[in-house]
């Protein structure tokens, strides 16, 4: 499967941008692809800590470890995978 780019949105300590500012950024990217990066990108800021990640997201943690997987088999790099 192609991976289709999502910008990656800019987050600073002293700013969160809101959803005014973020949403025009991500018409014409597909809620699969918005999804995964969002997935992606959160577990990165949890340095790779999949139960954290999953509880930031509200998702179970088998939930996370099935997209992890599937996001991997699909070539995706995933952050703290080893």
């Amino acid at each position: 499967m192609d991976r289709v780019p999502v910008p990656e949105i800019p987050v600073s300590d002293s700013q969160t941008p809101s959803p005014h500012d973020i949403v025009p950024m991500l018409i014409g990217s597909t809620v699969e692809a918005i999804e995964r990066e969002l997935v992606l990108q959160t577990l990165a800021s949890c340095h790779g800590n999949r139960t954290h990640a999953a509880r930031l997201l509200g998702l179970s943690v088998r939930t996370m470890r099935n997209k992890i997987r599937q996001y991997a088999t699909d070539g995706a790099d995933i952050p703290g995978h080893g």
